[in-house]
């Protein structure tokens, strides 16, 4: 394998694609569909200054997608803190268990450092193997329970 990490930017958008329609070609189980609207919305998302702050990052072996990474920058006046906000890992089922969540993460983490980030808050997917990474992840423990508020 030849493993490349590189930040996720607009010319990348058809990379994408291609990886999200190979993660259902392996598991169809994911909640949205890759439509006009949705790759219309991912493309102004480039361009929104809202996402300045959003740090997300592609595996790539042999000019292909097999990983994706991220995150968000945030911060609050509540203790006058800077975190960042793990939103989305995910590795094609058939690249999974070789090391690319890891260096996904590794790479995120090295980034957040850089940009004096000191704390990664993510939501674990109810899945056992989601809940077997983050376990297993250095430097981390489960704290607090997380809870999806929707706003209608």
């Amino acid at each position: 394998m030849n493993l490349k990490i590189k930040k996720y930017t607009k010319d990348k958008i058809p990379d994408v694609l291609d990886f999200e329609n190979r993660l259902r070609e392996e598991e169809n189980f994911w909640g949205w569909e890759i439509n006009d609207a949705y790759i219309q919305t991912v493309e102004k998302s480039f361009d929104d200054s809202a996402f300045a702050d959003s740090i997300s990052l592609l595996a790539y072996d042999n000019n292909k997608v097999v990983g994706r990474i991220d995150s968000t920058m945030i911060a609050s006046h509540f203790d006058g803190s800077k975190k960042a906000y793990l939103d989305w890992v995910c590795v094609i089922k058939s690249y999974r268990h070789l090391g690319i969540a890891q260096r996904l993460l590794e790479t995120l983490r090295e980034i957040l450092k850089n940009n004096h980030i000191d704390t990664l808050i993510a939501l674990t997917a109810s899945n056992e193997e989601a809940r077997r990474f983050y376990k297993n992840v250095p430097n981390s423990e489960m704290r607090d329970i997380g809870i999806w508020i929707d706003i209608i």
